[in-house]
């Protein structure tokens, strides 16, 4: 009998991570293999321990899940598969019989704390606010006494034997969080004209302009761009490199020939992945930016130099 694919992911065992990889298709039919940090969940996926990993990217509310990007962006290559939105919202859990006033210590994941941090203003105003490797540990810890109270999921509380003494608790409505599939490195699946394309990207040598010549690369081929963030390279202060999302796919023209300008003019390009949007939206492609006015072009070039025009 075949073997399932292993999944890694940030556990333990009842984070939103965990409730992202089961949110997936084939969410049911693979084995989950909780990790405890993102990089230690890519890890595996490196060795060949797992097939592919789950990892938070982005929240709708806090932005940049930091150790996912840097991990991209510095490990052993890896590359993005696909990516899915889930709607995010926290729960306080706490042991059996806890009341609120009795809460005087709340801990999360660093992202779930400003996502909540009115609520806890009005609520909770004098708890102090305490850091956890996830979610899930922060339960974990409530139930083992070490915390008063954990933000998380409210499908987390049955897995540490906790009780769910407030849900629904966020201060931005329709908050969500963007979820990443990351394997090992190979051909991207085939466009489907609703794509993303991922990326990181250095500056050369940081003179006056430079940033602006990297934009210039996807704004002078019609590519827009989904999301810039710059990230300090660790290598001394003031030095940084650029994670890019781009609408489009590798395949298109527009796409790779701005990828090409980036590879010629630009220091530490790397190619994340292009992968179907989660939101299913499609580019506005601009006139003169379409595959067969690129190929057009090409084809114009090659005959003048030939002498037949």
């Amino acid at each position: 009998m075949p073997q399932s694919p292993r999944y890694a992911y940030l556990g333990p065992a009842g984070t939103f991570t965990e409730a992202a990889l089961l949110a997936l298709p084939e969410g049911g039919e693979v084995e989950a293999v909780p990790h405890p940090s993102v990089p230690a969940a890519f890890d595996a996926v490196r060795s060949g321990e797992c097939d592919a990993a789950v990892a938070a990217m982005e929240s709708s509310v806090e932005g940049a899940v930091t150790a996912t990007i840097d991990e991209l962006a510095n490990g052993e290559p890896l590359m993005i598969e696909r990516e899915l939105l889930l709607p995010v919202s926290f729960a306080l859990l706490v042991r059996p019989g806890t009341p609120l006033e009795q809460v005087k210590t709340v801990a999360s994941h660093p992202v779930a704390e400003p996502q909540c941090r009115r609520w806890l203003g009005r609520h909770l105003p004098e708890a102090r606010w305490e850091t956890a490797a996830s979610n899930a540990e922060a339960a974990k810890q409530v139930r083992d006494g070490t915390f008063d109270g954990a933000l998380a999921g409210a499908f987390t509380a049955a897995r540490y034997g906790l009780e769910v003494l407030a849900e629904g608790i966020h201060d931005n409505e329709g908050a969500q969080t963007r979820f990443v599939v990351v394997t090992r490195p190979g051909p991207p699946a085939a466009p489907t004209g609703q794509d993303k394309t991922s990326i990181t990207v250095g500056l050369r040598d940081n003179h006056p302009g430079e940033l602006m010549e990297i934009l210039e690369e996807f704004a002078g081929r019609g590519v827009n761009l989904c999301r810039i963030e710059s990230r300090p390279t660790g290598e001394a202060m003031g030095k940084y490199y650029f994670f890019i999302d781009c609408e489009g796919h590798i395949a298109d023209e527009r796409v790779g020939e701005a990828l090409l300008g980036l590879r010629r003019n630009s220091a530490r390009l790397r190619f994340l992945g292009s992968y179907p949007r989660a939101d299913r939206q499609a580019p506005v492609i601009r006139p003169g930016t379409t595959d067969a006015e690129f190929a057009e072009a090409r084809d114009w070039l090659a005959a003048v130099r030939d002498g037949n025009r």
